[in-house]
């Protein structure tokens, strides 16, 4: 077969069980508050201990606060999770990166900049978004909470291996076009179910362009199509976002690695289980009108109408549409928004703030809009600080909060209220996704700035 896919997964194969999975090593495992507790309850009921504590990193992101974290959490089960998070890690021995430590973030921000995640490795995390560290060449993927169990207690795992696909995108975007547009346009194309069953290697002009932080963005939203990961053949870009990093190889070591990085693409003749190619002219800026990531549409379109659609697929499009308050055949532009979120491990990076900031400069805050700008972690925060990013958008009538996963999902105090609608930097758009009653209509940084100064839905071209 001879695909990248190929060759990382079975470079970490120990054994092959006939007619069964395959148990797969793990070099790293990423744990959060959320999806861990019951695994370490796990192995200390069977009088274990982590068998390779040193590949294990930890840190608290879901349920933390983004302001006055300095402070005890107000909410008793987001406390009890950070907490219980912080003496797991204690007990057994593991890194953890504790609320208020400058190394601290979501978890999937903070393991690419610090050269945790690396080109070759496989990755898991009990968090489905863990396919955002494949943008550095490995294969990462979310597992659940009795499979964080399986790593923590073997650095093993039992997985069938998924199938392969590879999307190209050639040509070049055009201006306002950004990575989460790139990603809201192949879920609309393919749909959230698309790529059920398949890894996906992204590649073609487009991906090569990318900066690093694009990519992390379009990797994060593959689990959106369906898939089990998604990820890009490390490059020069990669190398060079690699090189200094704190875990990073360095010195002769660093030679090695790369010597042998390099060799990770696909051949020439390799062959996948299904070829998907687009053309980048046809991708502009996007929105979300419903209530799944894959109802989406370009940010000058229209809501399709009901006749459009196949029969089947109808019923479950009107009672979105009646969530959202929105009617077939009506266009987004200049409907009036609420809230505006920038961050996430999708869009909470650096390169999403100095996006924000590019449309937001020498403007203002709308009037009745709320703006939660959080940076996805410490390391971003200090650097928005150090570019000058944070006096850009105080002058603007912004404020920037502490790290944190946010308003991406209900699980802190950030939530928007029933009714409301957030133009969202996030991953999903489910019903109560935000908040119980909340309206996400997910779109890039530039698409979130423009709604931010002006009140409503804008096409961020024209402000650029």
């Amino acid at each position: 077969m001879n695909t990248l896919f190929d060759k990382i997964w079975d470079k970490h194969v120990v054994q092959t069980i006939d007619d069964g999975p395959t148990q797969l090593y793990i070099d790293r495992l990423y744990c959060h508050e959320v999806t861990s507790p019951q695994a370490f309850d796990g192995l200390r009921n069977r009088g274990l201990k982590c068998f390779r504590p040193r590949q294990i990193f930890s840190m608290p992101d879901h349920n933390t606060p983004t302001h006055d974290q300095d402070k005890p959490i107000q909410d008793p089960v987001s406390r009890k999770q950070v907490e219980t998070l912080r003496k797991n890690c204690e007990e057994f021995g593991l890194t953890h990166f504790g609320m208020m430590s400058p190394d601290n973030g979501i978890i999937h921000v903070v393991g690419p900049e610090k050269g945790l995640s690396l080109p070759g490795m496989t990755i898991v995390c009990g968090d489905s978004h863990t396919s955002t560290h494949g943008a550095m060449g490995a294969v990462a993927f979310g597992i659940g909470t009795s499979e964080v169990e399986m790593v923590l207690a073997s650095q093993c795992i039992l997985q069938q291996k998924p199938k392969s696909m590879r999307i190209t995108i050639n040509g070049k975007l055009s201006k306002g076009v950004t990575a989460k547009d790139v990603a809201l346009f192949l879920m609309s194309r393919l749909t959230t179910s698309g790529a059920t069953g398949y890894f996906v290697e992204y590649a073609g002009d487009v991906v090569a362009d990318m900066s690093m932080e694009g990519r992390l963005t379009l990797c994060n939203l593959s689990i959106e199509m369906g898939a089990r990961g998604g990820f890009v053949a490390p490059d020069q870009t990669t190398f060079e976002y690699l090189k200094g990093r704190e875990y990073a190889p360095k010195g002769e070591e660093w030679d090695k690695a790369v010597a042998y990085w390099s060799t990770l693409k696909s051949g020439p003749d390799a062959v996948f289980d299904r070829e998907v190619a687009f053309d980048a002219a046809e991708i502009g800026p996007r929105i979300t009108y419903g209530t799944n990531p894959g109802m989406g549409l370009d940010i000058t379109g229209r809501i399709p109408d009901i006749d459009q659609l196949p029969e089947a697929s109808r019923a479950s499009f009107m009672k979105s549409l009646q969530y959202m308050g929105f009617s077939p055949g009506a266009t987004l532009l200049g409907t009036p928004v609420d809230y505006v979120f920038l961050g996430a491990c999708t869009n909470g990076r650096i390169e999403d703030f100095r996006a924000f900031a590019s449309i937001v400069a020498n403007r203002h805050k709308a009037p009745g809009i709320t703006a939660w700008l959080v940076p996805g972690s410490w390391a971003v925060y200090r650097q928005i600080q150090d570019e000058g990013i944070d006096k850009t958008l105080r002058e603007a009538g912004f404020e920037i909060r502490q790290p944190g996963c946010s308003a991406c999902l209900a699980m802190n105090d950030d939530k928007i209220p029933a009714g409301k609608y957030c133009v969202s930097t996030s991953n999903r758009n489910f019903e109560g996704r935000q908040g119980p009653g909340a309206r996400t209509l997910l779109a890039s940084p530039l698409v979130a700035a423009a709604a931010a100064v002006t009140g409503v839905i804008t096409d961020p071209r024209t402000l650029l």
